[in-house]
């Protein structure tokens, strides 16, 4: 397609209208490049058609500098990245350019990031669906792997308020699988700090992960265009991994990010908000975004996504939406917090659609169900204990209170990736020791043990050796 000439009218933040000077206007999503008054090339992506010839588009580099009547070319093309069997060990932006100092990526494997530009994936029937197999992903998080299971080619949220570790539990979930399990991942920074896409970079160095991971950044310093993008453009990468026939895990830090990306966007586009104060295509973009983390015939997506909660509010608008395309969600609790749990992962909060004795085995689903029966017993009762005192519990009441505690403690673990701020060593725990300890617990066979003495151990041996 021939380029397009035309000149820079207004722009507001991160959205910039540009008027052309015939009446063919580029594409939604073409890309568009302008410079600024110091030379600097701002790159523009087209988000609507108006009369006179008019786009306005989103800006997805920094749109300081840019001055009225200044000249623009439309590309004839859409925001493409470089394929990510190109990308490993590498950390790039939302327009795929690497930023980690270590050169460009030569190579014109290049792909599409939004899926409406890419052919559709041949769909799987009935009858090919019914043949699906469930691989639980054992990630050594003693919590996790027992009541909330990790399945191959699931998504699942970690939803929780600021300061309440979400970003720590990815880690990981991160560390813990690609070192046994030696997968691919990419990770989609999407809104977080500097600091915490600094601090990963240097862990998965460390560690030796980096040679298997790809990370694309769209830090909170960024335009809401590119924060907005981010997440398309890892969802993009990790799309092309599984192309190719290899398991990808992809992890989003912070989903909840990119949907308040949507929102500003969205009011810097002039749309009229929704009753809720989120943008009016708050459904679609989240929905768009999580139709593309699936299965098919060459391998799949598994996804973890944190997602942030404003003021602990469960019900905030967009936490519901991202809320609705999880098939597992880790809720993290302030409360837990407070007593020092570590996981704070809340059981009675937290759903898995995977809790089901056909997918985990009789053994597994018999003891997930007596744990959290113990916890929802634990939460009744902590009511009556905080009012009346232990005492005036029956004895089989304050058997299971007392058990409840002691599985409480038990879940708590200290973990490989915070060994620098706790001085603890991390442990990984395997499925079947955690099954077997957690019987121990509600068979009464440490009922003569101190609570305290299961707080941050790994499993139930390391207490008999210590």
């Amino acid at each position: 397609m021939e380029n397009l000439k035309g000149k820079i009218i207004s722009v507001y933040g991160s959205v910039v209208d540009v008027q052309f000077e015939s009446s063919a206007l580029p594409v939604i999503y073409e890309i568009i490049k302008a410079n600024t008054y110091d030379n600097r090339e701002v790159t523009l992506e087209v988000a609507e058609h108006y009369e006179a010839n008019m786009c306005r588009c989103i800006a997805l580099t920094s749109a300081y500098g840019l001055k009225r009547n200044s000249a623009c070319f439309s590309t004839g093309k859409i925001l493409s990245v470089p394929a990510g069997q190109h990308l490993y060990g590498r950390v790039v932006n939302a327009l795929g350019i690497p930023i980690d100092d270590k050169g460009a990526v030569e190579t014109a494997d290049i792909i599409p990031i939004r899926s409406i530009h890419k052919t559709r994936d041949k769909d799987l029937s009935v009858k090919e669906e019914t043949k699906l197999k469930y691989e639980i992903m054992e990630t050594g998080i003693k919590v996790m792997d027992l009541l909330f299971p990790l399945v191959k080619g699931s998504k699942t949220g970690i939803p929780g308020g600021a300061a309440l570790g979400k970003t720590v539990l990815i880690l990981e979930i991160i560390h813990n699988i690609i070192t046994k399990h030696r997968g691919t991942c990419v990770f989609a920074g999407v809104g977080e700090r500097i600091r915490e896409g600094n601090e990963l970079y240097y862990e998965f160095l460390r560690t030796g992960l980096l040679d298997r991971s790809i990370m694309v950044f769209g830090q909170m310093n960024e335009s809401s265009g590119a924060r907005f993008e981010a997440a398309h453009t890892g969802v993009a990468v990790a799309e092309s991994i599984q192309n190719k026939g290899e398991e990808v895990l992809f992890f989003v830090d912070n989903i909840f990010r990119f949907a308040q990306a949507g929102s500003e966007l969205s009011a810097l586009l002039g749309r009229i908000p929704s009753e809720t104060g989120y943008q009016p295509t708050l459904t679609s973009e989240i929905s768009e975004f999580h139709e593309r983390i699936k299965s098919n015939e060459n391998a799949a997506i598994t996804s973890v996504e944190a997602v942030y909660v404003p003021a602990d509010d469960l019900t905030d608008p967009a936490v519901v939406a991202i809320f609705s395309h999880l098939d597992t969600m880790l809720v993290l609790s302030r409360d837990y917090i407070q007593r020092g749990l570590y996981p704070a992962i809340d059981p009675l909060l937290s759903t898995s659609g995977f809790l089901d004795p056909n997918i985990l085995g009789k053994r597994h689903y018999a003891v997930a169900q007596d744990v959290i029966r113990h916890f929802q017993k634990y939460q009744d009762l902590q009511r009556i204990v905080s009012i009346i005192g232990k005492e005036e519990l029956s004895k089989q009441e304050r058997t299971i209170f007392e058990r409840a505690k002691k599985l409480q403690n038990y879940f708590t673990q200290p973990f490989f990736t915070a060994e620098l701020y706790t001085g603890r060593k991390g442990s990984y725990i395997t499925l079947e020791k955690t099954i077997a300890d957690c019987e121990h617990i509600i068979h009464g066979d440490l009922d003569n043990t101190a609570d305290e003495k299961l707080y941050m151990i790994g499993a139930l041996e390391d207490l008999n050796s210590a």
